[in-house]
């Protein structure tokens, strides 16, 4: 099933609603992929609140996004990881290295603005 992918000004905002296939994971990948340029995006959001399982895929996915969104300039964030999801990543040792995390979208929302409001700094 596809992930809705919002555009909230400079920022893309993808809402995972539900424990996604491999497929649909490389499928939300591409989209942001292409999306950031489409935008010219300078940041994305993922927000996996309603997800109960990141499992190695998933989570090597999300590394990968992020990658791809630094390559194409933009900033990432993922917002909503549950407790318990993230109990069991640390258990597995599935980390998100380098990708800031918030507890919500409003916190994510702030952290972005502030990503994105240095890199347009730098770029002066």
């Amino acid at each position: 099933m596809p992930v809705p992918i919002l555009k909230q000004g400079d920022i893309l905002i993808a809402s995972v609603q539900e424990a996604m296939s491999d497929s649909d994971l490389a499928l939300l990948r591409d989209d942001l992929t292409s999306r950031i340029g489409e935008f010219h995006s300078l940041g994305v959001m993922i927000d996996v609140s309603t997800v109960d399982v990141l499992d190695s895929f998933a989570t090597r996915t999300l590394l990968d996004i992020a990658e791809n969104s630094r390559l194409r300039g933009a900033k990432m964030v993922i917002v909503g990881i549950q407790p318990p999801v993230a109990i069991a990543m640390v258990k597995l040792g599935l980390i998100l290295d380098g990708i800031p995390t918030a507890h919500d979208l409003e916190d994510g929302i702030e952290l972005m603005r502030r990503n994105v409001g240095k890199s347009r700094q730098r770029d002066r």
